[in-house]
């Protein structure tokens, strides 16, 4: 007579599973950071004979803070990075978000001649790999003379064809009645979008602000087509590559791990605290197919 197994059984063993995969592969995504921050206190000779290894070798010094200290040296000026950082990444997020709700309201909520027609560009231009938009962005910001500048650092940040879509997106699960609404009660264009829609579109706003000062903050080929001349504008991911390239092969790794690490952890803070907001902004979008 053929045994007969509990359901019961079965699917705790396939839940334990899942649990082990979901470790398994959360450990694998986890395991680069968890390195980068043990690197940061080890010495060069250790990372050197130990590249991945969790601890510090007391053969080779043991833990140390040499790599914190590298970060006060002449040619790191971290504090000044950290600035240009948070002054492009406040203002072009802003900027991005502002322009990005106006430009999906227009494309989801408003009938004009061509309207199929832009979204097919904003369409075609996500398909496009901004490595290939580099040269002719910097012909644009050298003939409008923005080269080493503020400017040449956030504008090109602003204007985002995936905030576009994005936001188009949200603004087209809102129901149009509310816009009728609106004019009946003699609202403008500009006070159904700015007291009516807008508000209702917090979640899809709070997702896309937390995914532009992400993209932003870590922006490494912008800045460094930006300012060319100006290294006291360089931003972090930028400012740290230089500071890769200015050791030639004598490379300050636990240095540059801490300089990497301290840019991660203010994004990974933002990211936990607003994980929740996220991630229901990002349901409540619905990208359609």
């Amino acid at each position: 007579m053929a045994a007969v197994h509990a359901p019961g059984a079965t699917g705790g063993w396939r839940r334990w599973l899942g649990y082990a995969a979901l470790v398994f592969f959360a450990f694998v995504f986890i395991f680069p950071f968890v390195l980068s921050l043990v690197s940061s206190f080890k010495t060069l000779p250790d990372i050197q004979a130990n590249p991945v290894q969790l601890w510090a070798d007391p053969e080779y010094g043991g833990w140390t803070l040499e790599g914190i200290e590298g970060l006060n040296t002449q040619n790191v000026r971290l504090p000044r990075w950290t600035v240009n950082s948070t002054v492009v990444t406040v203002i072009a997020t802003l900027g991005r978000v502002f322009l990005a709700s106006l430009a999906g309201y227009a494309l989801a909520k408003m009938s004009y001649p061509g309207k199929q027609i832009l979204f097919g560009l904003i369409i075609v231009l996500l398909a496009v790999p901004g490595v290939v938009l580099l040269i002719p962005k910097f012909l644009i910001l050298k003939q409008l003379g923005l080269l080493n500048s503020y400017g040449a650092l956030i504008l090109p940040l602003v204007f985002d064809a995936f905030a576009i879509f994005l936001m188009k997106q949200f603004f087209e699960q809102l129901p149009d009645e509310l816009i009728e609404a609106a004019a009946i009660d003699g609202a403008s264009a500009w006070q159904t979008f700015s007291r009516v829609m807008l508000p209702l579109a917090a979640p899809g706003l709070i997702a896309l602000t937390i995914l532009s000062v992400q993209g932003i903050w870590n922006e490494f080929l912008n800045p460094l087509i930006a300012v060319p001349g100006a290294p006291e504008l360089a931003t972090l991911p930028l400012g740290l590559a230089n500071v890769r390239a200015a050791f030639g092969e004598a490379q300050p790794w636990n240095t540059i791990l801490a300089g990497s690490l301290i840019t991660t952890i203010p994004i990974a803070i933002i990211f936990f605290v607003f994980q929740r907001y996220f991630v229901q902004g990002v349901a409540a979008t619905g990208v359609k197919g």
